[in-house]
């Protein structure tokens, strides 16, 4: 399925839809097949990011080593 979308220098641009596959319980999805609800959830969803947790962490060690016993 080809889809025409506009450039931002007003260009057309024929294009190909992508299908995006989530993993659910042990197997892949397309998010495509998910209802309405479902959808909404899943372009919600925030997603975890390893360096602001190690950032958050080495707060909580300094923390700890400067109040706790």
């Amino acid at each position: 399925m080809n889809t025409i979308f506009i450039s931002k220098n007003g260009d057309e641009i024929e294009r190909t839809a992508c299908e995006i596959y989530t993993r659910v319980m042990w197997y892949h999805r397309p998010v495509s097949s998910f209802n309405i609800w479902k959808k909404s959830e899943f372009y919600s969803r925030i997603y975890f990011k390893q360096q602001e947790c190690v950032t958050i962490n080495n707060t909580n060690l300094e923390f700890s080593k400067k109040y706790c016993c």
